[in-house]
């Protein structure tokens, strides 16, 4: 079924006010929710809306948080979320941040102690935008053991990086998971009784699986083995070291109802294009050889969010239920 952005947009918000949201904090997860369905990204957006409800009620997100932000130094600023949601303490940081960039050619925005941010390139899509190149990191719960262990110890662990295209919009963007695949598609393919294909994770015993449920008892893949088990390291020591928050082997299942906040960090780098006075002519070049084979493509590249958005039936009326009872 297809349903307009902004209905979207206003139904996840009516929901979260019902369940313990201010409003203007509603606003900020709804447009993230309706930006990921509008893209095909189902993970990321109604998918999490039920939890997100059970959660504000519960307590294990404060849907009231004022986030307290400051700048410690010229080039860095930080957004206490205080246990709320990841989107608004980025909403109210990211001015300070960009001014940082400007200031300095080069700043850091930290987001710390915040609920599950979901889709990393919502926010490095806005940090591009803005008119500078983003890299963004985040953790999560641990599912993922080293190459050749068994021991979880990272989450999936997304890299997101953004290029601005010097007119207000986006050029280039990936956001993707470190791992094979999202913990999301796993859970989905339980969830309807589906195998997985070989290659996205291992059972507890350390051997390659197509079952989902063995899957979730075992470990999820790094996408390129050690390759992507380094940079899921990498977005580990940033998203949990420089915001204080926490580390992935203490971050509790994200979609639990009960049990402590996330507490989870987001940790993003962001450049002035201006810095080298080159930096747009070299991508148009990049570019430019990219578009000479068919097929071929920037990523992200005219990324647009469909309106309507194609929806899951049973999740809107899942969404329009928590909305209006």
């Amino acid at each position: 079924m297809k349903v307009a952005l902004r209905e979207i947009e206003t139904t996840v918000a009516r929901a979260l006010i019902r369940h313990g949201a201010a409003e203007w904090v509603a606003a900020e997860v709804a447009s993230a929710v309706a930006e990921a369905e509008g893209l095909g990204n189902r993970i990321c957006g109604l998918y999490y809306l039920e939890s997100y409800c059970q959660q504000l009620r519960s307590g294990r997100v404060r849907g009231d948080a004022e986030p307290d932000v400051t700048r410690p130094r010229p080039g860095s600023v930080v957004a206490d979320a205080r246990f709320g949601f990841a989107q608004p303490a980025f909403a109210r940081a990211l001015p300070q941040a960009v001014e940082a960039a400007r200031d300095c050619g080069v700043a850091s925005l930290a987001v710390a102690h915040a609920h599950t941010c979901t889709s990393l390139g919502f926010f490095t899509a806005r940090i591009a935008r803005q008119g500078m190149i983003a890299l963004g990191f985040t953790n999560a719960t641990p599912v993922v053991a080293p190459p050749g262990g068994r021991t979880r110890v990272i989450g999936t662990n997304p890299i997101s990086f953004a290029v601005p295209d010097g007119q207000g919009g986006v050029a280039m963007l990936f956001d993707q998971s470190t791992t094979a695949v999202a913990l999301g598609k796993v859970t989905m393919a339980k969830a309807a009784g589906e195998a997985i294909p070989e290659g996205w994770a291992v059972d507890a015993e350390g051997r390659p699986t197509a079952d989902a449920d063995a899957a979730l008892a075992g470990s999820l893949l790094s996408v390129g083995g050690y390759k992507g088990w380094g940079f899921g390291l990498m977005a580990e020591l940033l998203a949990a070291g420089m915001t204080g928050s926490r580390a992935g082997p203490d971050i509790g299942p994200l979609k639990a109802v009960e049990g402590a906040p996330h507490d989870i960090g987001d940790y993003y780098l962001l450049i002035d294009p201006a810095l080298s006075g080159a930096f747009h002519d070299r991508f148009s070049r990049v570019a430019g050889m990219v578009a000479q084979d068919e097929g071929a493509r920037i990523p992200g590249a005219g990324r647009a969010a469909a309106d309507p958005a194609e929806l899951d039936p049973a999740a809107w009326a899942q969404a329009v239920r928590l909305a209006d009872g």
